[in-house]
Formats: C-alpha cells, sequence, structure tokens
C-alpha cells in the first residue's frame, strides 16, 4: 500500500504499522526524499510504502437461542488462515470501536408499498446508535443506479432527512449499490483509526436486474473494504426467494447477518439487534505467518472453545498485492 506522510500522523496509526510488521523480508520499504527546509514551495513529497501483514477481526459469539457471548479471553480462541494456526497478538471485547455506517436503502418499485416502514425504522436506528463526534452514516438509494443522497454526517437531522425524502420508482441495481459504496465509503485510506468498523445496512429484496457489475464484483469489493454487512429482507411472502439467498450470501460472505422480518412493523426490532451486536464483539489482531504479497484471498476460521458456541466473522480478506 501507498501512503502519503502528511503531518501530524497519528502515533497510534504509525504504531499500528509498526507492530503489524513481519520478518525482515515483508518489512516497510522506505523511498524518500528530502524536502527543502525553507519557506519555499516544496518540490517533492515524502512517500512511505509500506507492507503490512497485520490482520484485524472482528467477530461475534453467540451461544443457545443465539444469545450473545461476552466473557471469553484470547486463550479460548483460536485463528486459523488458510488452514494455519496463528498467533493472536492483540485480543479485546470491544464495546466502543468508531462505527461508519452506509445504509443503502432499495427504492424500486417493487418496495413501494414497504417504503415508509423502512424510512422509520432506519431514522429510528440511526438516533439511538449514533454517538455525536465518534460515529458517523451515509445514506445511499438505489433502484435503476445506485444515489448518495447524503455523505458522511454525525448529524441525525440531515440523515433523516435525507431518508424520508427518498421515493420509489425504477429498476433495482443492487450489485452497483454494494460496489458504489464500498469503493467510494468504505474503501479507506490511510485508515482514520487502527480498529474502525465499517459497516453496511441494506434494505432491499435482493432481487438485482440493472446491475453493470455481478454480484461476485460487488462482494469481492465489500471485501477489500473490510465491510461488515447485515441486511434486512423487504419480501413478505412467507416463502424463500433468490433475492432472500442472495441477501444471506453478503451477510455470510462478510461476517454480518440476514433478517427476515415477517412484517413490516419488524423492521424497528431488526435494526435495534444490530445496533446492539455491533456493540458486543471481539477484536483480535494477529500477524500472519504467510508473508506473500500476492494479492490473493485467504480463508479465515475463528474457532471458539466450549459447546455449542457460534463464531461469525469474515471467512477471509485479500492480501496486500506487491
Amino acid at each position: 500500500m501507498r501512503v502519503r506522510r502528511t503531518a501530524g500522523l497519528p502515533a497510534a496509526i504509525a504504531l499500528f504499522w509498526l507492530a503489524s510488521l513481519g520478518p525482515p523480508q515483508g518489512r516497510a520499504r522506505l523511498i524518500a526524499q528530502q524536502t527543502k527546509p525553507s519557506s519555499e514551495p516544496p518540490t517533492s513529497t515524502t512517500e512511505i510504502k509500506v507492507f503490512s501483514n497485520l490482520v484485524n477481526v472482528l467477530f461475534t459469539v453467540t451461544g443457545k437461542k443465539s444469545h450473545m457471548i461476552m466473557n471469553l479471553d484470547k486463550d479460548d480462541i483460536q485463528v486459523l488462515e488458510d488452514n494455519q494456526p496463528q498467533a493472536i497478538r492483540f485480543f479485546s471485547r470491544e464495546t466502543d470501536l468508531p462505527l461508519r455506517i452506509g445504509i443503502l436503502v432499495d427504492t424500486s418499485n417493487s418496495i413501494r408499498e414497504r417504503l415508509r416502514f423502512e424510512q422509520e425504522a432506519a431514522i429510528d436506528f440511526l438516533g439511538t446508535t449514533l454517538r455525536p463526534d465518534k460515529d458517523k452514516a451515509y445514506i445511499v438509494a438505489f433502484d435503476v443506479e445506485p444515489q448518495l443522497v447524503q455523505d458522511y454526517t454525525d448529524d441525525e437531522d440531515k440523515l433523516a432527512t435525507a431518508i424520508r425524502g427518498l421515493q420509489a420508482g425504477g429498476g433495482t441495481s443492487l450489485y452497483d449499490a454494494i460496489y458504489y459504496a464500498s469503493k467510494e465509503k468504505m474503501l479507506i485510506f490511510p485508515p482514520p483509526e487502527p480498529y474502525l468498523r465499517r459497516v453496511m445496512i441494506i434494505v432491499s429484496d435482493g432481487i438485482d436486474n440493472q446491475s453493470t457489475h455481478d454480484r461476485d464484483e460487488a462482494l469481492g469489493m465489500a471485501q477489500r473494504g473490510e465491510v461488515t454487512i447485515y441486511t434486512i429482507s423487504t419480501n413478505r411472502s412467507g416463502n424463500t426467494q433468490t433475492g432472500d439467498k442472495v441477501l444471506k450470501y453478503f451477510a455470510e460472505k462478510t461476517g454480518g447477518r440476514a433478517f427476515f422480518p415477517f412484517e413490516a412493523k419488524d423492521l424497528g426490532e431488526n435494526f435495534q439487534e444490530i445496533s446492539r451486536e455491533l456493540r458486543t464483539q471481539y477484536s483480535l489482531g494477529y500477524v500472519s505467518s504467510n508473508t506473500a504479497h500476492d494479492g490473493t484471498f485467504r480463508t479465515i476460521q475463528i474457532l471458539a472453545k466450549g459447546k455449542d458456541l457460534h463464531v461469525r466473522a469474515k471467512p477471509g480478506y485479500f492480501a496486500q498485492a506487491q
């Protein structure tokens, strides 16, 4: 990855990079040109190229009846990357991490009758979840194409106004919306904070008939952006539809969760359950034993010691390319 050094680089980020450096062959490559120490405009910049082997993983552990388990320690967890055991360097029970939330609302004709319930549920969720000066959210509407209707902000009134202004009409470009939001709003570098959580909540029936990107392209961009996707289906037929399978696919492949409320009024509870889960996650970091910078996708498996424990986390990540 390529970084331009700027004044006042947070010490936490610098320490994060240093901690992530692997063995000698994987350490940072530094390329620098000295700028003139004078009042004249700089004629060159300092460029730092860093190869990092540190992998951060957020995960949720549940027991019977999906009850959240929050009393595990580092020794209760095992991490495998491509089936190879990894040594956990950092471990914590996180409930206060900064959030970057994308709300993606399907505004196609197929959800016209349910749009009002979706709008109010999303507004209530943001009102109870966002913390001023710490968390931020943005709103994307999608029908024939995705549209950013409100950029990142912690202002609840601006977010509510944007959501209430949504109107239904047109086809559905779900994959394009995920691709766009992941690339433009979640692929953040340099990271403002090492453990910033990037969450996408999609309210849709899962049907796509307009996108230029396919499902796997959308998923790949979400995985590169380290996005956890939660989906809430608007299908009220009582039968599993193709769109429901699509929504479940995106959630499972990013360590999120899919919800299938039977009635529109249940949307609010689904949103609040997501909010509770975001405050009851674990965080771990390990330095990958695979020092190659080949851009390949590597699988991750997290195992928790104990009976009837289920771990939900991203299934893998893309290694940095040379």
